[in-house]
């Protein structure tokens, strides 16, 4: 029996090209000259520091910043809108949680409309109509028209996340993957960082709303360079998907415990950073902080450390393997949260840092995980990923923000804590169940020797 591939360490299952042996001396056509090798199916494939690469780089990354800043647009202005419009903590993070749990709603339909128009397509249009709507948010008249205007942005964000892992999955070289959806997560991060800091000063002078249409500035910016930058696919082969293909396919998905491990994690390490997020903000501009909106937009540059990890991530799984590196991922992260309780903006500050570097880590090593693990069709696979991923993510800011509503920053901090928990039960389970086959198989070729 082969060794398993685990959730939290996955073996890549993606099959090394073989290389084309040597002619033998004694080969018919060892009289004449030697012939070229089989080109590797890889052979074609974007590589760093090949034509192209940048540019496929580029262009995801600024649909990543993209992404992040439409996404989580509210999230630093909650206190503002709360004051505002005159609602509670629960009630604002809606216009958070509505957008992620549209997305996760939209992500699989658009995954399988990708596989029939194509990724680059879809991620397109996407972007396109996620940022018309963006234009349109800051007029919206009330709490209720605000959180609905959301719920569609996320629905139409939805057809980027998936579309864009399988779109690197198809066109670049099996071994730079982790590396480039790695910068595809960094534009997330910086999208997340850009669009917080835009609108927490933005809010500051000139209220929420003027806050809301700068980040839909920006999102144009990069929707354009997007678009002028994707590189066209020459790798996807279009399909039609049908409901019932569709049901078998993610069916099949969800039968791999791998995959399942995988979701599951996705999700456990979202519902942290949702929850932590969508919260901090009222936790820093009350007692005994009373920091300003400005100031509190402004630590959102914490998300650099969530660029660099995330970016990382390949080589920290070259060092550690992939349960090593979320191991690590959750360690760090559990450590942020703990030192998020002290009373101190320096010990806020650092928790925050270990957070988003725990968090970004793990989740570039995740995502990359199920790319790399699905043979067929991989929007599908990621699609799945970004909707367990994005379902965590509204829970945790619902979640989080009740919690905080009801027990302050100690309930918001067990809840975080206890996902954190999950994940590291998930990789620790993964672990064992890897030892138990390692030494299956090796007793099975021992007996196979005897």
């Amino acid at each position: 029996m082969p060794p398993a591939d685990t959730g939290a360490s996955v073996t890549d299952r993606a099959a090394a090209s073989p290389q084309s042996p040597t002619d033998s001396p004694s080969s018919p056509s060892s009289s004449t000259p030697p012939s070229p090798e089989a080109p590797s199916p890889e052979a074609d494939k974007l590589r760093p520091g090949g034509p192209g690469y940048r540019r496929m780089s580029l262009a995801l990354f600024a649909a990543g910043v993209a992404t992040f800043a439409l996404l989580y647009s509210t999230q630093a202005l909650l206190p503002a809108i709360s004051s505002d419009l005159g609602v509670s903590p629960d009630r604002a993070s809606w216009t958070v949680s509505a957008a992620t749990f549209g997305l996760a709603l939209g992500v699989i339909p658009l995954s399988a409309f990708s596989e029939r128009f194509g990724r680059r397509t879809l991620m397109t249009a996407s972007l396109s109509i996620a940022t018309v709507i963006a234009l349109l948010i800051p007029f919206a008249p009330s709490i209720d028209a605000l959180i609905a205007l959301r719920a569609v942005q996320g629905v139409a964000l939805a057809g980027l996340p998936a579309s864009a892992m399988a779109f690197l999955a198809e066109e670049v070289r099996a071994k730079a993957l982790v590396a480039a959806i790695g910068l595809f997560v960094a534009g997330n991060s910086i999208g997340g960082m850009s669009g917080r800091i835009v609108t927490g000063w933005a809010a500051q002078a000139w209220g929420w709303r003027a806050a809301l249409a700068a980040v839909g500035v920006l999102a144009v910016l990069c929707a354009v360079t997007f678009r002028l930058l994707v590189p066209k696919a020459r790798h996807f082969t279009p399909r039609s998907v049908g409901p019932r293909a569709l049901a078998r396919t993610l069916t099949g998905h969800l039968s791999d415990p791998l995959l399942r491990r995988l979701y599951a994690i996705g999700a456990l390490f979202m519902t942290v950073f949702g929850a932590v997020y969508t919260v901090i903000g009222y936790r820093l501009t009350s007692a005994p902080f009373n920091l300003p909106q400005g100031i509190v937009g402004s630590i959102f540059v914490i998300y650099l450390v969530g660029t660099a990890s995330s970016a990382a991530a390949g080589h920290l799984v070259a060092r550690t393997g992939r349960r090593g590196a979320l191991y690590l991922a959750v360690a760090t992260t559990s450590t942020g949260l703990l030192l998020t309780l002290a009373d101190s903006v320096a010990a806020v500050l650092t928790g925050l840092i270990l957070i988003t570097a725990g968090f970004f880590a793990g989740h570039a090593v995740a995502s990359s995980a199920v790319s790399r693990t699905a043979k067929t069709a991989r929007a599908q696979a990621s699609a799945l990923y970004q909707c367990a991923y994005y379902i965590g993510s509204s829970l945790g800011g619902a979640l989080g923000a009740t919690a905080f509503h009801a027990l302050g920053w100690n309930g918001t901090v067990t809840l975080a804590l206890a996902a954190m928990a999950g994940a590291a039960s998930i990789t620790l389970y993964a672990t064992r169940k890897a030892v138990t086959e390692r030494r299956l198989l090796h007793l099975q070729q021992l007996e196979k020797a005897a």
